[in-house]
């Protein structure tokens, strides 16, 4: 199982860590150091400028929206990045939920994501491989675009740079069982949101059919520490504002999946009491024992036998959230 630091979006401001971080992670052996984006930070900037200040580590995006460009935008994104790091990209994708596409980015969120998602990754593709111009006959991304307003002029394009990687991996970020099922046909790998190493029945017969060489890489907040209830507060944290707050109350991914994981009532509970407004009541109602089961939080003893349950099953790269360098530097020696 191979290592990666997951360095999110930016809260406030520029993380100034972010860059010592991605480079102690490189020393100590990480495989790979992935950025986000939410409505703040995108994910390209940050990582390009990591790029510049690493040589090996591999540069993911867990996850750039699809919603924020247009797929030929995001494939130009990538194969500039991959040239300029030497072949180092790994494009996370994610569709994300209705609140987000429609309230920052002003469109319609698909009436079929399934299809929307997989119509992207075909546009992404096309434009990678540089075989052709540029074409689908897409219900949301058709090219050339031929629909209410055009001029008629369009035409299939191909990318005037050549891709150095025609195969550049492409991972998304999906949740519902159809959509997991449908990235192990398309993708090259998977970013589980929540994963739970005591759960993997979950996804066994969707990740029974992926093929040679393809990626599952949770991610997962880790901290070494002596208190394990203090170590579980951001846990907790992130996942009362994740299932509280990125989504509506008819319509949350974010709940939904914890519901499928064991905890449908206790999703329901954080989700409303979030959308009443009393927060530290919502964080305080996420069950510790779920929070516990998808981060390796606590002394190293207990990270060292919590680290092996993950590396028994189907995880290929467990992706770090964490910002404390030594806890990096020991998951790297319990990962051998």
């Amino acid at each position: 199982m191979r290592l990666g630091l997951a360095l999110g979006y930016w809260g406030r401001g520029p993380d100034p860590r972010h860059v010592e971080l991605a480079m102690a992670a490189e020393r100590l052996g990480y495989d790979s150091v992935w950025t986000a984006e939410s409505w703040g930070s995108d994910a390209f900037t940050a990582l390009t400028w990591i790029a510049a200040h690493t040589r090996r580590v591999q540069l993911g995006t867990a996850v750039a929206q699809m919603a924020a460009r247009a797929p030929t935008a995001t494939a130009m994104h990538a194969l500039t990045l991959d040239h300029l790091s030497g072949g180092r990209m790994l494009l996370g994708l994610g569709l994300s939920g209705p609140q987000v596409v429609e309230g920052w980015y002003g469109r319609p969120f698909p009436d079929s994501p399934l299809t929307a998602t997989r119509e992207y990754v075909e546009v992404v593709r096309q434009v990678l491989r540089r075989r052709a111009p540029v074409a689908l006959e897409g219900r949301h991304h058709p090219l050339p675009y031929t629909g209410p307003g055009a001029t008629g002029l369009g035409k299939p394009l191909k990318p005037v740079t050549h891709p150095l990687r025609p195969d550049l991996p492409v991972l998304l970020g999906a949740e519902g069982p159809r959509n997991i099922a449908q990235t192990v046909r398309i993708a090259d790998g998977w970013l589980p949101l929540y994963w739970s190493p005591l759960r993997t029945g979950l996804h066994a017969a969707a990740l029974a059919h992926a093929p040679e060489g393809f990626m599952v890489a949770p991610l997962a907040q880790a901290h070494l520490c002596a208190d394990v209830a203090e170590g579980l507060r951001p846990v907790k944290a992130m996942l009362g504002f994740y299932i509280g707050a990125m989504g509506h109350a008819s319509r949350n991914f974010h709940a939904d999946l914890m519901a499928r994981m064991g905890f449908p009532e206790e999703a329901e509970r954080v989700r409303s009491l979030f959308l009443a407004g009393r927060r530290s009541e919502a964080v305080a109602a996420v069950p510790s024992a779920f929070a516990d089961e998808i981060s390796l939080v606590g002394p190293r003893s207990r990270i060292a036998e919590r680290l092996s349950l993950w590396r028994s099953g189907p995880v290929t790269d467990l992706l770090v959230i964490t910002r404390d360098v030594e806890t990096l530097r020991v998951l790297a020696e319990l990962n051998g």
